[in-house]
């Protein structure tokens, strides 16, 4: 019986590990690999790096905590949720460019839960130097802003209606056209860290 179950073992062995780890390791044991096959990534801008972990230590506080983002004087609900994107924060006091004190902070939303997945800067011209390491740019025309994040385009603010047309919101603000930059420092983005929108956020865009 015990020579029958140790030549039927010695039959799956054989036909479950490739002769060549046999034969790859004379007088050793056959390794068996687990091979798990991964897509390509989107490759980080070189230099990228140091100052993503600097940004990321700086904006922890804020990570899962859109209250003390707003006690740190991001107080302006610049949009709501947009699809694959996010809602945006801005603080008005930020001037000038600093990756670890974006003057946009955006966030995800689920009930009543926060996380932040994003920084974003906006300039009237494209910068004639990339701000970060390899930076890519989006757009946002110009546009009417209200206080709950409701927007609508409006090519000058003397066309804003005082309240938002689909919410009743009072006026905020008008910005003319705009060259955008994200940063997806805190959520993982497979279009690339600087992508204007994030597919993976996608579960996100009803809340």
């Amino acid at each position: 019986m015990r020579r029958t179950l140790i030549a039927t073992l010695v039959v799956v062995l054989c036909a479950t590990v490739p002769l060549a780890a046999w034969a790859s390791r004379p007088g050793q044991a056959p390794v068996v690999q687990h091979v798990h096959p991964t897509a390509p990534a989107q490759a980080l801008p070189k230099g990228l790096a140091p100052i993503l972990a600097k940004a990321r230590l700086a904006t922890a506080k804020y990570a899962t905590s859109l209250a003390a983002a707003r006690k740190a004087g991001y107080t302006v609900n610049v949009t709501r949720m947009i699809p694959d994107m996010g809602w945006h924060f801005l603080n008005p006091k930020i001037t000038g460019f600093d990756a670890s004190k974006p003057p946009i902070l955006v966030y995800t939303k689920r009930g009543k839960t926060w996380q932040l997945v994003a920084f974003a800067w906006v300039f009237t011209k494209k910068p004639a130097k990339p701000p970060l390491p390899g930076a890519t740019y989006g757009s946002f025309a110009a546009a009417c802003h209200y206080a709950d994040g409701t927007f609508v385009a409006a090519a000058a603010e003397a066309d804003c209606a005082k309240t938002s047309p689909e919410s009743g919101a009072a006026f905020g603000f008008w910005h003319p056209d705009f060259v955008t930059l994200h940063l997806w420092a805190w959520y993982p983005n497979p279009d690339g860290i600087y992508a204007g929108k994030n597919p993976l956020v996608r579960p996100f865009n009803a809340n």
